[in-house]
């Protein structure tokens, strides 16, 4: 898909490890985080947040596994959390300390930056739960920060309470109180409680956000954060109305979905966008018909572009075209009336429910 050269780069900032390792029971040893964090290299994320300050040998194992993305680490304003913050990313090639602060740590805000400047090359401030507080306030808050030297500053939805709009009002209104936020990266963080992760997460690169913060499959707590597949491939099939790239492999989206989902033991939904079993599945004999004449006719995603290919499963909304096609790839070629006979006896066994073998189907009919 063509891209201008012109386009905005949005980093994005993947937090699976983090917010996505506080998913009710999800337990991530340091390998298992190392394995995760190479698979995240080759996807192309800008940063990877290893975990919070205090998983030392989790940090740790992803800071030895990655070289081209910046590792995070999460911590608080307070000196011990962000000391170990900086020797967990000692081993680290680009080291980034993700501090989070609350509004009424104003008067800590500078100190901790500053501390945090010698423990990394990177500082992100975010501002904890940002939505719910009063914009000049967290004016107040970004513009101690970039003054004291941070290179990004997060305001989150973190109760997902947003709508898109309103969110990216609210950090357009943030932007005019603090100009000083134009000298820095701008990152967006969204839950999904009321599902809207991802389209508040594009409004706020709409509003001039440069940074995303998601995670694979779109795990987290409660109802999870922004899922990386759906907003990368968002803005790569509506890169007209975005105008907007990131550095991600799309092809390659497939392969860290399977192993996240693997490792946390959180399987997808069927019905999940992009990776779900059934996101390029055509059952229904229209749209199969559909799809056999032209692949466009309900597919805007290319599923090679994401590492999985379209699929016409047999069922009992199949159509006479896709299940002569089934017939051919297994080497069974019927036509006229054998065919015919074939057909109905599929449908038969498929009202029934569940998978119906080609084989099954004319074993009856040639009985």
């Amino acid at each position: 898909m063509f891209v201008s050269p012109l386009s905005r780069r949005i980093q994005i900032f993947d937090t699976t490890l983090c917010d996505g390792g506080e998913s009710p029971g999800v337990a991530l040893r340091p390998r298992q985080k190392a394995e995760i964090a190479a698979e995240l290299e080759r996807l192309g994320v800008d940063v990877v947040e290893a975990g919070p300050a205090g998983d030392v040998e989790g940090v740790r194992a992803v800071a030895a596994a990655v070289t081209a993305p910046s590792v995070a680490a999460l911590t608080r304003a307070e000196r011990h959390d962000l000391d170990a913050a900086g020797e967990a990313l000692a081993g680290a090639r680009r080291s980034r300390v993700h501090l989070v602060v609350c509004t009424d740590e104003a008067d800590a805000v500078a100190r901790a930056v500053e501390h945090a400047r010698a423990l990394a090359v990177e500082v992100q401030l975010s501002v904890e739960d940002a939505t719910a507080a009063d914009p000049a306030l967290v004016a107040r808050v970004c513009g101690l920060a970039v003054e004291a030297g941070a290179t990004a500053v997060g305001l989150p939805d973190d109760a997902g309470r947003m709508l898109p709009s309103g969110y990216a009002a609210f950090l357009a209104d943030v932007r005019r109180r603090c100009p000083e936020l134009e000298r820095v990266t701008l990152s967006a963080h969204c839950h999904d409680d009321l599902g809207l992760a991802v389209a508040g997460s594009l409004a706020a690169i709409e509003a001039g956000a440069g940074q995303v913060e998601c995670t694979v499959n779109g795990i987290g707590a409660r109802a999870g954060n922004a899922s990386l597949e759906e907003l990368v491939v968002a803005l790569r099939v509506r890169a007209d109305h975005f105008g907007v790239e990131t550095g991600v492999d799309t092809s390659r989206i497939a392969a860290v979905s399977r192993l996240v989902a693997g490792r946390t033991g959180y399987a997808v939904q069927p019905n999940k966008a992009i990776v779900g079993a059934n996101a390029f599945a055509h059952e229904a004999g229209i749209h199969q018909d559909g799809m056999l004449k032209d692949e466009r006719t309900y597919q805007i995603i290319d599923p090679s572009e994401v590492g999985v290919r379209m699929t016409l499963p047999l069922g009992k909304h199949s159509g006479r075209h896709a299940f002569a096609r089934a017939c051919a790839e297994r080497g069974i070629h019927v036509s006229g009336e054998e065919l015919n006979a074939a057909f109905r006896r599929f449908k038969a066994l498929a009202d029934l429910g569940g998978a119906v073998p080609i084989d099954a189907v004319f074993e009856e009919v040639t009985a």
